[in-house]
């Protein structure tokens, strides 16, 4: 179906949509003195830096959404993005934008403790954007793997040809008091018609700052982003390294950050404040400091569209989930427990069929990098790439070209069908 006939005027399915009532339920700190004795309960029979990928965790920590659509929320200031492609004169305000846009979505989180829902096996899910220049935005996501718990997802602007990719991998850990989510994995951002010197498109990589919870055992429940977050250009040789500080047991506040912005290995700016409020940019050259972004006043995100749900397979995260996100919506945590078992009782189940069968799991939507490929700019620590990778690739010059290979991948706008090749696995559908 061409793009132009498609109607793009969906309400927006975000969880700020007024229709869900005055109250959002992810902001809602739901532990009580029963909620507080039944982590205890669970907890009491941890070991301090013991994985918490295989530990069951109740209903009432969970936000209404899935990691892959939780990735999402790092995607909703897009006008940074646009006016870093339009500085193409300018190599430090490009990347000084690119930061910008990279700090600026961290403060879109539930106020209350709440841990997304772990995607199982196979899942995935899409959705768009229609940007304040006409232009559009298409994102896919698939969980590639589930122990160790991995999801890649792909991003793409085709008209400004700006294109991210990105593996999310957390490890969890318990800390005693705290939670940890440790983010490894690595985002790499492409301005495809920004080119080098060689003709090479110019790259970004970016790392996440880790997530704590704390407060699990005794005091008041609190979210924190803790440790450092590293920003690249490998075209231009800048660098940031923005640490975030995490609060002292006695001294220090919540939120606050501090890094510096490097230029062929010298510090040119310094970046400070909080990340869920005003964030400011030193310049070490004149000592002037401005507001770089103001969370309160700035922060105009932009919530992805999402298909109908009668028109969503089954395995795609907002259909997959939907009885579990209808129960935690009005806080019946025994439904959403029972439908959440369900769901993943019987990933269980298919993994015991595919290990009676001797057949591995392949994604439908990724592909893992070949040895050679992962050699590539800012693609080591990629491990998968959306399967029409090679196609698009060649068409990065032809934004319509683009736009036509996206929505062949998987049904992302509303009137999208399914096609048959969609079920067969990813590495077999385009070989490199």
């Amino acid at each position: 179906m061409a793009f132009s006939k498609l109607k793009l005027g969906l309400p927006n399915l975000s969880s700020s949509d007024p229709a869900l009532g005055s109250t959002n339920p992810e902001d809602v700190d739901e532990v009580d003195g029963e909620g507080q004795n039944i982590l205890m309960g669970i907890i009491s029979q941890l070991r301090p830096g013991c994985d918490l990928s295989r530990i069951t965790l109740p209903t009432f920590i969970l936000e209404r959404k899935s990691m892959l659509e939780r990735i999402t929320n790092q995607l909703q200031q897009p006008n940074f993005l646009l006016e870093a492609h339009n500085s193409r004169d300018d190599d430090v305000n490009r990347f000084l934008l690119v930061v910008k846009w990279y700090m600026s979505c961290w403060h879109i989180c539930p106020k209350a403790v709440k841990k997304p829902l772990n995607p199982i096996l196979g899942e995935y899910f899409t959705c768009y954007w229609e940007l304040e220049d006409g232009s559009k935005a298409f994102y896919v996501s698939e969980q590639t793997s589930h122990h160790p718990p991995k999801s890649s997802y792909f991003y793409i602007i085709p008209e400004h040809g700006i294109r991210v990719d990105g593996i999310v991998a957390p490890k969890s850990r318990f800390l005693g008091n705290s939670t940890a989510a440790l983010m490894e994995g690595v985002t790499k951002l492409t301005f495809l018609d920004i080119l080098d010197k060689n003709g090479e498109p110019e790259i970004y990589t970016l790392t996440q700052p880790n997530m704590y919870g704390r407060g699990i055992l005794f005091g008041k429940m609190k979210f924190e982003l803790g440790d450092h977050m590293i920003i690249k250009c490998l075209t231009t040789k800048m660098e940031a390294d923005i640490e975030f500080k995490t609060k002292g047991f006695i001294y220090g506040g919540y939120n606050h950050i501090l890094g510096d912005i490097k230029k062929n290995g010298e510090s040119i700016y310094e970046i400070s404040g909080k990340w869920t409020e005003v964030m400011e940019l030193k310049s070490l050259v004149t000592n002037k400091k401005t507001v770089f972004f103001d969370c309160t006043k700035d922060a105009s995100p932009l919530p992805p569209l999402v298909r109908p749900l009668e028109e969503q397979g089954e395995f795609e995260s907002r259909k997959l989930w939907m009885k579990v996100t209808d129960a935690l919506l009005v806080r019946n945590h025994t439904a959403a427990t029972e439908e959440k078992f369900k769901i993943e009782d019987a990933q269980r189940e298919r993994a015991k069929l595919r290990e009676q069968e001797n057949v591995d799991f392949h994604p439908k939507l990724f592909r893992p990098l070949s040895v050679k490929e992962s050699t590539a700019p800012g693609s080591d620590k990629l491990e998968f790439v959306i399967y029409k990778d090679h196609v698009l690739n060649r068409h990065r010059n032809d934004p319509q070209a683009l736009l036509e290979d996206i929505l062949t991948i998987a049904p992302i706008v509303p009137g999208q069908n399914f096609t048959p090749e969609f079920e067969i696995p990813a590495h077999e559908k385009i070989k490199p």
